[in-house]
């Protein structure tokens, strides 16, 4: 009898010894395998973990050139720090392989409706499954069957990228014919639906579009314009078809804040979501990673916080002087979702009516995250401590999917100015800012988003302007969501990584009101000279390096500078856009080949 590797959490499930012999082996006392996936109910149970094991629980947290934690992560530093690990790496098969089961077995349930509805998420989640390994690693083998112990598949080199995709869609395409068309289910938005696998398919089409595009693949099947095509039309059918709106209560100072901080995923804009909730003890981090000291000190660098525009439209650094502007003047003015993403002037949290400053305490650049901070009451008045945050996460959004649109048209050179109306400029409508006019970026790209220094430097035709402004409203709106270090990637940006990490500009000592209330808050006083007494609440700083000490730029003045230290060799263009296959791999199966750049 051929034997199969099967999950091993389907061998406990049904009390089997081992894999190796499961299917050989029928106690009478236990559930076999032969009496399993018989039920919707079973397909259900077996299916579940599919959202638990692949979609992202804190997207908050991910390195890149806006978001830095003290210790910067390899990819930020690259060079040498960037290695080839032995094993891991998302060089993991386990959650495939269930899909693959339940996929094998699912016709064994007599109830047709079950048998096309978990059809349909299975392959929806395998078309994400291999999403994330072609993100990472390029060409990866293709399996879309259970493997037995001694299949030479097992042992086959990587299939080309272009069938990988082409399988991919053909997975979306069938999870989106058959999945629920649904929004006002109670177990909405947390299940997938038709929307959920349209807002996969565009991200994935863009990604690959737009990777293929500034990356100059060229390989027999779809062109990267077709790619691009395919994710204008999934999400022109999700924004125009389906039953998904921006959240709004007209409040533009308040509701991009609430959305990420509320208990509840928005229906309305929220299409696929993850739960958490006090009452099930499911919880993430993200309110402590902002708060606590021990989370690792994250904060957004001056780049990042360039990005806002001023609320009328006009550019940040176009303002004479906006290079040493300091932290209440840089914070006037500006796109209202600055002030509900970082902590600036005036900042409380949800619920309450106390001024905080920002607190070098627990941020290494001064601009404290401040994006899915709970109400100090949620959840019994436990979000502060760690792995303690219940607001749910979003996995795709309405936001999103505008934004995928508009980029997808923009590099297509078929965007209109209708096109953004459809989307960016209903996102900066719901934030209070001025529409995109697609003319005048044009006529006047941004020299800032195009500099080697800033932004990105072989975006070019004549769409330029404002493909860099889509970037920029991109960066704006999906902020510390886990997007950034994909989109440099597929950008062929990786010199994004090179540029500098800055924070607070400080012209030298002195006293400092950071809050706005007009009390100083932070004390900065020159090395050998005596420490100031700085009262209840005040941070004092000798500027310095060293532990306990501001280190700034330019010795007693300029940016805060916390990762000085930290070498950086930099992001290696020929190596760094795809990682590398874990040796071990290699070694068992000697048929894989290494992406380029990594050696033997």
């Amino acid at each position: 009898m051929k034997k199969y590797i099967l999950p091993v959490a389907l061998c406990m499930l049904l009390g089997f010894s081992s894999c190796d012999d499961s299917l050989d082996l029928n106690p009478k006392d236990k559930v076999s395998e032969a009496d399993y996936f018989k039920t919707a109910e079973d397909l259900e149970l077996f299916s579940n973990p599919y959202y638990n094991n692949m979609l992202d629980k804190s997207p908050y947290d991910e390195d890149n050139d806006y978001y830095v934690q003290k210790s910067l992560s390899a990819e930020q530093r690259g060079g040498n720090y960037r290695t080839i690990p032995n094993s891991g790496s998302g060089w993991s098969w386990g959650d495939l392989r269930r899909i693959n089961s339940l996929l094998a077995r699912v016709d064994r349930c007599p109830d047709e409706a079950a048998v096309i509805k978990y059809t349909a998420l299975s392959r929806m989640f395998r078309a994400f499954f291999y999403f994330e390994k072609v993100k990472r690693f390029g060409n990866v083998p293709w399996y879309d069957k259970e493997l037995g112990s001694s299949d030479p598949d097992l042992y086959k080199t990587q299939d080309s990228r272009e069938l990988v995709m082409s399988n991919m869609i053909d997975d979306i395409d069938y999870a989106i014919e058959f999945l629920p068309d649904r929004k006002d289910e109670p177990d909405a938005p947390y299940r997938a639906t038709k929307w959920a696998a349209l807002a996969l398919k565009a991200q994935f089409c863009l990604f690959e579009g737009t990777y293929r595009k500034y990356h100059g693949i060229s390989l027999e099947g779809r062109s990267a314009d077709e790619y691009l095509q395919l994710a204008a039309d999934a999400a022109k059918e999700l924004i125009e078809e389906g039953p998904y709106k921006l959240y709004s209560t007209n409040k533009p100072d308040e509701d991009y804040l609430n959305m990420f901080a509320a208990e509840d995923a928005n229906k309305d804009e929220y299409i696929l979501a993850i739960r958490f909730s006090f009452a099930t003890k499911l919880y993430h981090n993200a309110t402590a990673a902002s708060l606590v000291a021990s989370q690792g000190r994250p904060g957004f660098t001056r780049k990042a916080v360039n990005m806002y525009l001023m609320k009328d439209g006009t550019r940040f650094t176009d303002k004479a002087g906006w290079q040493e502007m300091q932290f209440g003047e840089e914070m006037a003015g500006r796109d209202p979702r600055l002030a509900q993403t970082v902590r600036c002037p005036g900042y409380h949290r949800i619920g309450e009516t106390k001024v905080l400053s920002p607190d070098f305490g627990v941020c290494t650049t001064g601009y404290s995250p401040v994006k899915f901070v709970q109400n100090p009451k949620d959840a019994n008045g436990g979000v502060d401590r760690v792995e303690t945050s219940t607001a749910d996460l979003p996995v795709y959004r309405l936001a999103e999917v505008m934004l995928n649109y508009a980029e997808a048209k923009a590099e297509l050179g078929t965007l209109t100015q209708d096109d953004l109306d459809m989307s960016v400029n209903l996102i900066r409508k719901r934030a209070g800012m001025p529409d995109l006019n697609m003319a005048a970026a044009n006529a006047n790209p941004d020299w800032y988003l195009s500099s080697p220094e800033y932004g990105y430097t072989n975006v070019t035709g004549a769409n330029k302007g404002v493909i860099l402004e889509i970037r920029r409203e991109r960066s704006v709106e999906l902020m510390e969501e886990g997007f950034r270090w994909s989109d440099v990637r597929r950008w062929k940006a990786g010199y994004c990584y090179n540029q500098s990490i800055q924070g607070m500009y400080f012209p030298g000592p002195g006293e400092y009101d950071l809050s706005g209330n007009g009390k100083t808050d932070l004390i900065l006083y020159a090395s050998g000279s005596a420490k100031p007494a700085g009262g209840d609440g005040v941070q004092v700083y000798e500027i310095g390096k060293g532990d306990g000490k501001m280190p700034l730029s330019d010795g007693n003045r300029g940016y805060v500078d916390f990762h000085y230290d930290q070498v950086r060799p930099g992001f290696n263009e020929q190596r760094d856009y795809l990682y590398p296959v874990p040796s071990n791999e290699i070694a068992l199966n000697p048929n894989l080949i290494q992406n380029p750049g990594w050696g033997k």
